[in-house]
Parts: C-alpha cells; sequence; structure tokens
C-alpha cells in the first residue's frame, strides 16, 4: 500500500465519503477504510489523525462538492418559486434514484447520529445548515420580488421551514420513501407560500 508521501488526501477523502455516507461514522472499521482507499492504516493515521480526523475531513469535503454549489445555484437563481421547486427535484432525484439511492445525504445522517456530539463535526453541520437556510431565504427573496409569494409571507420563518423539509426528504429518502410521495410533501409544503393567480393566469377549464 501507498505510504503517506504517495498518495493524494483528495483522492482519498473521495474514497472515504463513499464509506461515511452510506455506513456512518460508528459502524465503519478502519479496515474497510483501508480497504476502499488502498491506504496504509499507519498512513491515514500520520495524515488525518484518527478515524474520526479522516471523517470530519471528508465530510468537510462532501460539502464542498455536493452541498456549497448546490445551495450557491439555489442563492442565485433568478426563478423563484421554480428554483426552490428545481432543487427539491433534484434532491429527490438524487435520494431516490442512481448509484447513491437510498443513502440519504451525509451531513443528515450525521445529524441523526453520534456523530453530531463532536465539537468540529457539531461546527461543520451549522455552518451547512447556515447555508442551506440563507440560500432558501434568497430564492424566496427573489420569489417575492417576482411576484410569487403570498404577501404576507415571513421570508426569514418561511426558509427556515424550508431548509427543515430537505432534512426531512433526505430521512424520508434514507428510510425508503417513494420519489412521489416526497415531491408531493414539497408540493405541500410550497403551496401556502404561493401567490394566488391572477384571473389571466388561470389554466383553461
Amino acid at each position: 500500500m501507498p505510504d503517506i508521501k504517495h498518495f493524494n488526501p483528495d483522492l482519498v477523502l473521495d474514497d472515504a465519503i463513499q464509506v461515511f455516507w452510506r455506513h456512518g461514522l460508528p459502524t465503519t472499521g478502519i479496515q474497510a477504510l483501508v480497504t476502499a482507499t488502498g491506504v496504509s492504516r499507519s498512513s491515514l493515521y500520520a495524515t488525518f489523525g484518527n478515524k474520526d480526523g479522516l471523517y470530519a475531513a471528508a465530510l468537510g469535503r462532501y460539502i464542498a462538492q455536493h452541498s456549497t454549489p448546490a445551495f450557491a445555484h439555489l442563492s442565485q437563481a433568478s426563478s423563484g418559486l421554480t428554483s426552490i421547486e428545481e432543487f427539491f427535484a433534484g434532491l429527490i432525484e438524487v435520494r431516490c434514484s442512481g448509484p447513491v439511492a437510498g443513502w440519504g445525504c451525509m451531513v443528515t445522517n450525521a445529524y441523526a447520529g453520534p456523530e453530531c456530539d463532536d465539537t468540529g463535526i457539531r461546527t461543520l453541520l451549522e455552518d451547512h445548515h447556515q447555508m442551506l437556510q440563507s440560500a432558501m431565504r434568497a430564492a424566496l427573496a427573489n420569489a417575492a420580488d417576482l411576484g410569487h409569494l403570498q404577501p404576507s409571507c415571513d421570508l426569514d420563518a418561511s426558509a427556515a421551514v424550508l431548509a427543515t423539509l430537505a432534512y426531512g426528504v433526505n430521512l424520508r429518502s434514507r428510510a425508503g420513501a417513494e420519489a412521489q410521495a416526497l415531491t408531493d410533501t414539497v408540493t405541500a409544503a410550497l403551496a401556502p407560500l404561493r401567490a394566488p393567480l391572477s384571473p389571466q393566469e388561470h389554466p383553461p377549464q
């Protein structure tokens, strides 16, 4: 196996993400990480400190690779409620189909497990939550500017609700919820926020 001088830490983290994402920290043994990464135990420990250090680094890379770009896209989108619908549609598609279906979200999984007892992990999770909620609020503000929202809509409260809904989608998909059921839940959550259609916008009967 390669020693500490002869492997790319980022590639090792990419392999470690796959193991931790699917199985979580408590049930992942160091041998599984050695096998997945192809790097010796001593080299992993020399680079990341211990299994917990490797997990923290993997979670940070997961957030940088998966969460941060999605949140940036959502916060910069200019299609109002449509951008939020598209965010949830993409989330549901990834969670319910394809190679990582049923794995949930590594961040949400960490919230639900003992990983979040660690102060460093807790900081990563809270930073992630603030990014998500801020992105939701930015999208809602754009929706308000476009006239998509009820005039009485509280942007901060609604952003908090939608951020929490994203975690719920992740958890329910890991438990085997159907994509259509999750989509229906998102539709129901957005319905009270949506401005009524004008007479000209009503579809023909």
